[in-house]
């Protein structure tokens, strides 16, 4: 039912078709189009420009590698796997995927992750998250991180940019300035718009590259 709501359409890219049968109906996904090898996908994206791909990881890893290394990764590309990795999930979020996490998810979190993905932001599990976004305390920029942050961010946003970059969460950023919670929203709402990202994520990305 959830896909009735949008215009995007919903591809497979497995080769086990019970993989495929089994998340459509846990997920109650309608007309979603299955695809199994990169012939295939690749028609079905040129078909419908405004689609999501879900990869299964365990039958099409070898194909979804072919396509990180030529840089033809569809723009919105699901990873998931029955055993997710950080490993796993962090090399592939690095390398332009949207979502990685487990395929027998719960459907809340399916749907959260698909709104997510509508909204062009990077969706990935707790544990996942966390390991993207904490690096070690004062983390070492490169010289054009630091050059974006010195021309584009306040004072007040260089320091919150830099916890963030820490891992810290906003109400950890909230206690460590002494400023109020909605401050640091505004912060950070800011400071993803002066950087254009769009979430924590994406800015640990940009600024550790």
């Amino acid at each position: 039912m959830y896909f009735r709501r949008d215009n995007m359409q919903i591809i497979f890219f497995s080769t086990n078709q019970n993989i495929i049968e089994e998340l459509a109906q846990r997920h109650q996904i309608k007309n979603g189009i299955s695809v199994y090898d990169l012939d295939s996908l690749h028609e079905a994206i040129q078909q419908h420009k405004e689609s999501i791909v879900i990869c299964d990881y365990d039958s099409v890893a070898h194909d979804l590698n072919m396509l990180i290394t030529s840089n033809t990764l569809p723009k919105n590309c699901v990873v998931l796997e029955t055993a997710p990795a950080l490993s796993t999930g962090k090399s592939l979020i690095l390398h332009g995927v949207k979502a990685y996490g487990n395929s027998r998810m719960l459907s809340v979190h399916y749907f959260q992750m698909i709104q997510t993905i509508k909204k062009n932001n990077i969706w990935t599990y707790p544990e996942l998250t966390v390991a993207l976004t904490q690096t070690q305390k004062k983390p070492q920029l490169s010289e054009d991180a630091r050059e974006i942050i010195d021309t584009r961010l306040t004072q007040k946003e260089h320091e919150a940019v830099m916890l963030v970059l820490e891992g810290l969460t906003n109400e950890a950023i909230s206690q460590e300035l002494g400023i109020t919670l909605r401050t640091v929203k505004a912060h950070i709402t800011s400071i993803f718009s002066k950087l254009h990202v769009n979430d924590r994520i994406s800015l640990v990305l940009l600024l550790k590259q």
